[in-house]
This record gives structure tokens, C-alpha cells and sequence, in this order.
């Protein structure tokens, strides 16, 4: 088992890599252009799916899940003080 487990972690590194790669946007995409990520994580096993993490990925921009980014607005209505007063003036009428 311990001479295959390196294996099967480059396999998962790999995996994940490309994946994310699938998924992020052609012009978020540092470095290179996408294609170019893909043949480089297929062709050096462990090596370019570490290089697409550090230097590939597309920088956080605060959009989305778990962004942290500050200008993010409310999670849920309930926590939206706009909605929560539109809906104490829609109660009084």
C-alpha cells in the first residue's frame, strides 16, 4: 500500500486540478491560456497540477461562495435590512 499511495495522490491532485481548471473562467485563468494548463497538468503528473494551484488558479474576487470579499452583500433575506424594512411598511398598509 505505501508504494501506491504516492500514486493515487498524484492521481487525486491531478483530478482536482483539472476539474477546476473545467470550471473556472477562460479569462480569470493566470498564467496561460487554459489549454495550455491542461497539456502542462497531463504531461508532468504532480508537478503541473501544483504549478495550476499556485500560479494558474484564478485570483479570488470576492464573487461567490465563501469569497470574503468585503463588498459582498447579505447572505439570506432575513439578514437584509432593506428587505426586513419593506417588509415592517407592507405590515402597516
Amino acid at each position: 500500500m505505501g508504494r501506491v499511495l504516492p500514486f493515487i495522490v498524484i492521481a487525486a491532485l491531478m483530478i482536482y486540478a483539472l476539474v477546476e481548471l473545467w470550471q473556472s473562467d477562460p479569462l480569470e485563468v493566470r498564467a496561460m491560456p487554459k489549454w495550455l494548463w491542461c497539456v502542462t497538468i497531463l504531461l508532468l503528473p504532480g508537478i503541473g497540477a501544483i504549478a495550476w494551484l499556485i500560479f494558474g488558479r484564478p485570483r479570488n474576487t470576492g464573487r461567490g461562495n465563501g469569497g470574503g470579499g468585503g463588498g459582498r452583500g447579505p447572505i439570506a433575506p432575513d439578514d437584509d435590512p432593506d428587505f426586513l424594512r419593506s417588509l415592517n411598511r407592507t405590515k402597516r398598509h
